[in-house]
């Protein structure tokens, strides 16, 4: 193994101003995104020249975003209990807002096609919505506890979430059923991904541990004890061949998926790494961590024909368990090379514009919206009024009926404490 081999640090940014939480990568530019818990997106371009641009609007920390499968927007989900949708191309930072749960909002996912989005939250529910008409789908039911993460699989046609329950749940998103639960008995995920294959997930766990599932075999099939903290977020390769994870002791391991290995080991961040995420072409890999950088580096391990690779099933993934001693080919510590990184600091362009409410911004993935989204602003309000209204006319009638039922109830007990009384006296 060769340095040339060995994952480098090609870029650091700087421009959040606490942990950063989630990264990614614009399918179809070169660009990543990036949200924090300082409440904020930024957008950022691998071209030096070009600045980067930060993303106002949430009221709270942002915990995930995603793109768009065509890169034309980005989905945020955050503490604020909203879900938002941007346009990243306008300067002006267009958004549009789902008021999704009613806590948390831990996770956000585009599926294949784009018309949907999956969220999850610390309310215990799962939610699917349609990104065209922004309205809610349905709810898949299951967990008994915090959902950290939910995902759609390449196809569509399965959602795997994972919980503070210590379960990691498959759904059919269309029947909303749960068809499967693998069950931890020491550790919760906080993170599940897709193979790309969409024949297995990788689980991130509070153990220390990350695990690959097969959804076929419904059985776990590898099993990696590489870390001396809990492991916050895992990453597949594109080609399916290798595992990214990301963990509280300030490192993160490169898993060969194919020898049942780690094979590097890397360094840079100052505390926690968050998240991680590879390029669409796997040539790069982001990382952030608590210390409110993100750092974008060169893979290099990579074979070159991955992409006939990426035709190949995971059935080709070996039984396997690494445990925490287990050598690796190379160690990379970055931080010796951040200096030499130190570039000028990037401009930004901070985008804070309230909130905008017209569907045409959000049908550049080929949706379009209903024919009834087209009522105007005062009809929907009137509607909206009218709705809450005759809501708050039912809520007084049942709250009537509750009372002339305790009525009812109190004087039935006092003839009974009198026959009681009278019985007695006798």
């Amino acid at each position: 193994m060769t340095t040339s081999d060995c994952p480098s640090l090609e870029r650091h940014f700087r421009g959040h101003k606490d942990t950063v939480t989630a990264l990614a990568f614009n399918p179809a530019q070169q660009q990543l995104a990036s949200c924090s818990l300082d409440n904020s997106l930024m957008l950022w371009n691998f071209h030096k020249t070009v600045r980067a641009f930060r993303f106002l609007g949430h009221t709270d920390g942002v915990m995930d975003l995603t793109f768009s499968p065509s890169g034309h927007l980005v989905a945020s989900a955050s503490r604020d209990r909203s879900v938002r949708l941007w346009v990243p191309s306008a300067v002006r930072g267009t958004s549009g807002e789902f008021r999704a749960h009613t806590a948390t909002v831990r996770s956000v996912h585009f599926s294949p096609d784009g018309h949907q989005l999956v969220t999850s939250s610390d309310d215990k529910s799962i939610k699917l919505w349609s990104v065209a008409k922004r309205r809610f789908v349905l709810t898949l039911h299951g967990h008994s506890n915090w959902v950290r993460c939910s995902r759609f699989s390449p196809d569509g046609n399965m959602v795997a979430s994972c919980a503070d329950d210590k379960s990691i749940k498959l759904f059919d998103p269309r029947s909303a059923k749960c068809t499967h639960s693998f069950q931890e008995s020491k550790g919760h995920a906080v993170n599940v991904e897709w193979h790309p294959s969409g024949t297995c997930i990788g689980a991130a766990l509070s153990n220390n541990i990350a695990r690959i599932y097969d959804v076929r075999a419904k059985r776990v099939v590898q099993h990696y004890c590489s870390h001396e903290g809990a492991v916050n977020r895992v990453a597949f390769h594109p080609s399916g061949n290798y595992l990214l994870t990301a963990s509280q002791d300030a490192t993160m391991k490169v898993l060969d998926l194919l020898e049942g290995r780690p094979i590097f080991t890397l360094q840079g961040h100052e505390g926690a790494i968050t998240s991680v995420a590879f390029s669409p072409s796997g040539e790069y890999f982001a990382s952030s961590g608590v210390d409110n950088q993100v750092f974008v580096w060169k893979t290099n391990f990579d074979a070159e024909d991955w992409q006939s690779a990426l035709g190949e099933e995971a059935a080709g993934l070996n039984e396997t368990v690494a445990e925490l001693n287990s050598p690796v080919k190379c160690r990379v510590d970055a931080r010796s090379v951040l200096k030499e990184l130190q570039q000028p600091n990037v401009q930004v362009t901070t985008v804070n514009q309230p909130l905008e409410k017209r569907n045409s911004d959000f049908e550049n993935d080929g949706m379009q919206p209903d024919k009834n989204d087209g009522i105007s602003k005062k009809e929907s309000i009137c509607s909206c009024l009218k709705k809450h209204a005759e809501e708050q006319s039912l809520q007084t009638e049942t709250i009537n009926l509750l009372k002339g039922t305790v009525e009812l109830l109190e004087q039935r007990m006092s003839l009974l404490e009198e026959k009681l009384a009278n019985l007695s006296a006798k």
